[in-house]
């Protein structure tokens, strides 16, 4: 039937009524299985017996074609085959056919010898019984195919045309897998029109699955024009990185859809492999190369340890926790003032390792007393601390909020730290803290510079100092709480615009697993009094960013959804830089991490300012405030901010 006709029935009386109806009850389903033996028994009839005049009278043909019909009415009845539903059939249920059939004609035959044996006399023509199992397997199989065609093609003619047309980049297994499961899903996403392999550089034409392969001697967005298809789903496994985002700039700049699957294993099922068909994500085109861990350089920092984690509800710290729970540690204590998702992280890791001991602690960083509590039942021997106020322009708001958290946080935890012999104080830290434009890189910067001068303070007394100080300093990263990524991602979900606050402004950025094994990594490395730097590959534009996220999504940018330029916001820079203008850099085993040689400050100095500041916040102004960090922090200059001023 054309679609016309299909469109006319979808609107006429009869096709509402079709459309809403229900699954059938079984027994009527086992009914029309035996209604289609007894007319596989007509027709047998109408072959063998009309046009050849041979039969056996041995019994009458009521009772031959009854016990035809009861011997397969049984074997319905021991292989189920009506519980399947009808319109969703699958190839198991045509298996489950062929033998309910297969089993009834042989147990036929068995009775026909066994009669002739037994009494001379045999009851069926062998050749009727055989055409009879064969077209009775045949109608059984053709009701369910046309029925389950009849809902496909009709009941889903809204359905179909919400389909994407697609086109599976590669023609291996892999991709073979994914259409086959792509082709049974329930309900249908796509509608596919081909594959293009990237191998097959001959001319001839061939096809899988009755699907045309062809052959990538055309740019991608030809084919996919050709084939008139809207999206391209990756199923390549032999494709390196670079391939790939080659292959998803092009789609997106000619505004196809892009999609991906993983490797798929030889154990999955189709809903599993059609599952893993998903939407090519932003962090996807980051780039870089997968990170190859010291594995066993952490493993004996933190086995059997006792690892405190401050901030541990955070993006950051909780996943420094899923992490940290792999290397068998032998008690793990999450720590954040925020209940909710405090309580949430850990119903989310309880799993994870059950041999580990998880304590949640619900305590504020800059209360001491509490802090004490906790280092003094627990005796941690190592501690990340990712606790710390991030967002730029509420910092500028607040700046003694940004002290109170960035640095007195810090400190406490550090001194602790030293009092409780704990081995090793990882700081994660910021790039915002290098050159700060804003309270919150500068607050960083201070407590970066207290860490590290408490402990060269030790090791130039030549103390016997236990506790290694190190720094870890990053970008900005993927799907962090406050991010650009999930403010983007709502925004068109919101129908846009995306708001971008300068057109030329460039951050770096790398996912949260990926910045969290560098920080466990450089934890380890880490021999006290280092800042460590991250690789954070190439700049990006935002503006960039931003169109490539609105393509992803599926449309057009500045036509579907616009983009807005609102201007810098207080205390923001246009780019990041992960070194001062004085600091170099010393290389490590690890490619990925670099470590920062900057000026030494003097502990004493340090120490001094910092208590200063902090004894004096609740009695001074904001401005002095800033004035105050100013001092500690030479190269903190304002940018977009009321506190330009006192840079004059």
């Amino acid at each position: 039937m054309t679609d016309s006709v299909f469109n006319w029935l979808k609107n006429s009386v009869l096709g509402t009524r079709f459309r809403n109806i229900g699954y059938l009850p079984r027994w009527i389903i086992f009914a029309i299985d035996v209604f289609i033996v007894f007319v596989a028994c007509v027709i047998t009839y109408l072959i063998i017996y009309t046009l050849t005049q041979l039969r056996y009278n041995y019994f009458g043909m009521a009772t031959r074609y009854g016990l035809i019909i009861l011997i397969n009415s049984v074997f319905f009845l021991v292989y189920r085959t009506y519980s399947g539903i009808i319109r969703h059939s699958t190839f198991i249920d045509g298996v489950k056919l062929l033998i309910s059939t297969t089993t009834a004609y042989l147990s036929l035959l068995v009775i026909d010898f066994s009669c002739y044996h037994l009494f001379d006399k045999k009851i069926f023509v062998t050749t009727g019984l055989f055409i009879n199992y064969v077209i009775s397997f045949l109608l059984l199989f053709l009701f369910r195919i046309m029925v389950k065609y009849l809902f496909e093609r009709y009941m889903h003619i809204e359905d179909r045309k919400k389909l994407i047309n697609a086109v599976i980049y590669g023609a291996d297994a892999n991709a073979i897998s994914v259409a086959n499961a792509l082709k049974t899903e329930t309900p249908s996403r796509f509608k596919l029109r081909g594959f293009i392999d990237k191998f097959n550089q001959n001319k001839t034409s061939k096809s899988i699955l009755n699907l045309p392969i062809i052959n990538q001697n055309k740019k991608i967005h030809v084919i996919l024009r050709s084939l008139k298809a809207d999206a391209l789903i990756i199923a390549e496994k032999s494709l390196s990185k670079d391939e790939t985002i080659a292959i998803v700039e092009e789609c997106l700049e000619f505004n196809f859809k892009v999609y991906t699957v993983p490797l798929i294993t030889d154990w999955e099922d189709e809903k599993q492999i059609s599952n893993k068909v998903k939407n090519f994500e932003i962090e996807d085109l980051l780039g870089r190369k997968p990170i190859v861990l010291d594995t066993r350089s952490i493993s004996n920092q933190l086995d059997g340890k006792t690892i405190l984690i401050t901030g541990a509800a955070g993006s950051i710290g909780s996943e420094i926790t899923r992490q940290v729970l792999s290397f068998n540690p032998k008690k793990v204590i999450v720590l954040d003032q925020a209940e909710t998702p405090l309580h949430s992280l850990r119903l989310s890791i309880n799993g994870i390792n059950e041999k580990v001991l998880i304590r949640s602690v619900l305590a504020d960083v800059r209360n001491k007393t509490a802090l004490e509590k906790v280092f003094e039942k627990y005796k941690p021997n190592v501690v990340y601390h990712a606790a710390a106020y991030k967002h730029v322009p509420l910092m500028e708001e607040n700046p003694a909020q940004a002290v109170y958290t960035n640095v007195l946080g810090s400190k406490n935890l550090a001194d602790l730290s030293v009092n409780y012999g704990v081995e090793r104080f990882v700081m994660v830290s910021t790039d915002k803290a290098v050159n700060p434009s804003s309270v919150m890189g500068a607050s960083k910067r201070i407590a970066e510079k207290y860490v590290q001068t408490l402990h060269e303070k030790y090791r130039d007394l030549n103390i016997d100092f236990p506790t290694k100080f190190i720094t870890t300093r990053f970008g900005n990263v993927l799907g962090s709480n406050g991010s650009i990524v999930p403010l983007f991602s709502k925004q068109i979900q919101e129908g846009g615009p995306l708001t971008i606050t300068h057109p030329d402004i460039i951050r770096y950025f790398m996912t949260i697993p990926e910045a969290c094994q560098l920080v466990l990594e450089a934890g380890a490395m880490g021999k006290g009094g280092e800042i460590f730097i991250f690789d954070m590959g190439e700049p990006v534009k935002i503006i960039d960013l931003a169109k490539k996220m609105i393509r992803l999504a599926g449309f057009i940018p500045y036509k579907e959804i616009d983009i807005k330029i609102i201007g810098l916001r207080p205390g923001e820079k246009l780019y990041e830089e992960l070194l001062n203008d004085t600091s170099k850099t010393l290389a490590t085993h690890n490619e990925k991490i670099l470590i920062a040689q900057e000026l030494e400050d003097n502990y004493e100095k340090i120490h001094h300012d910092t208590l200063e500041l902090l004894n004096s916040l609740e009695q001074i102004s904001n401005e002095e405030i800033v004035a105050s960090m100013k001092k500690i922090v030479p190269e903190f200059k304002s940018m977009n901010s009321v506190f330009q001023t006192l840079d004059v």
